[in-house]
């Protein structure tokens, strides 16, 4: 899980002052990596909520100004490479580690790094590595009000669609290879992935401390905060993990834990049952039950 950092390219430091944003809590109880569940900035970023996990998160996503242009080429090609982003919270103590990829297309990403400082973060360090599955973008984001890593998962689902949001803006034939595509970009994908089929949750005995929860399933807006809460609402910790968005195809792995233990094969298929139940029927109603 952990993204290596130690073999890529040049290094840049980014640090900045911001003024940072007061914190309420949208839910009373849950928990996420030691913080509370909730902050004001997710409260503008989703302009309706509803319990049956609806989100609409479009409208409220920092984007770039219309003068401030990614930098950098790529030699256009009739196969569009498939759009990663990555974000990684166990890698790193002290940040939040993000990994944008697609293919040799990107940037330098200045512009995203913006869009996120305008979140209230700080981008402490930039890498860029090239392989053969392309060029990837990882940066070290922590809160500017605090200086450590983020701890919100509104927030950290915030990131991701700002991150998303601009690959969206400046590279649009991207908007076909995501599920974000159909909500933000200029064309829907074509393929359209059944979630039943798609879904997948499985948990493994990680340590005696705590269990791995493994969710595989179709992306959409406000997917990372659904997740979070469907479990903590069983009175399960999520304590650390990592997000991924692959195309059209979200990948979670979060280490779990019941009053500081591996989560008990019973508690472990409540889990399952009910990620399963909500991820593969998203938008059903109290009112048709």
């Amino acid at each position: 899980m952990a993204v290596a950092m130690a073999s890529c390219g040049s290094t840049l430091a980014f640090y900045t002052k911001l003024i940072a944003f007061e914190k309420q809590p949208l839910f009373k109880s849950s928990a996420f990596f030691g913080s509370s569940f909730g902050s004001d900035h997710a409260k503008h970023l989703c302009s309706s909520y509803k319990p049956r996990l609806s989100y609409s998160l479009g409208p409220m996503i920092p984007k770039a100004s219309a003068t401030a242009i990614e930098d950098g080429s790529y030699q256009e090609t009739d196969v569009v490479p498939t759009p990663k982003v990555i974000i990684d919270q166990d890698s790193d103590p002290n940040a939040t580690v993000v990994e944008v990829t697609f293919g040799d297309r990107l940037g330098a990403l200045l512009d995203t790094m913006n869009a996120l400082k305008n979140l209230g973060l700080n981008v402490v360090k930039a890498n860029v590595c090239l392989d053969s599955s392309g060029k990837h973008n990882t940066f070290s984001i922590t809160k500017a009000s605090t200086g450590r890593k983020v701890e919100d998962p509104e927030l950290l689902e915030a990131i991701r669609l700002t991150i998303i949001s601009n690959l969206l803006e400046y590279h649009p034939e991207s908007s076909a290879q995501l599920a974000m595509g159909e909500a933000f970009g200029v064309e829907a994908p074509s393929q359209k992935i059944d979630v039943d089929i798609a879904t997948r949750v499985q948990i493994y005995d990680d340590s005696p401390e705590r269990s791995l929860l493994s969710v595989e399933t179709a992306d959409r807006p406000g997917l990372l905060v659904d997740l979070v809460k469907i479990v903590t609402d069983i009175n399960v910790a999520v304590e650390s993990g990592e997000f991924d968005t692959e195309g059209l195809l979200a990948k979670a792995k979060f280490h779990v834990s019941y009053k500081g233990k591996a989560l008990i094969k019973p508690l472990q298929q409540v889990v399952t049952n009910s990620l399963r139940y909500f991820l593969r029927r998203p938008s059903t109603e109290e009112s048709s039950f």
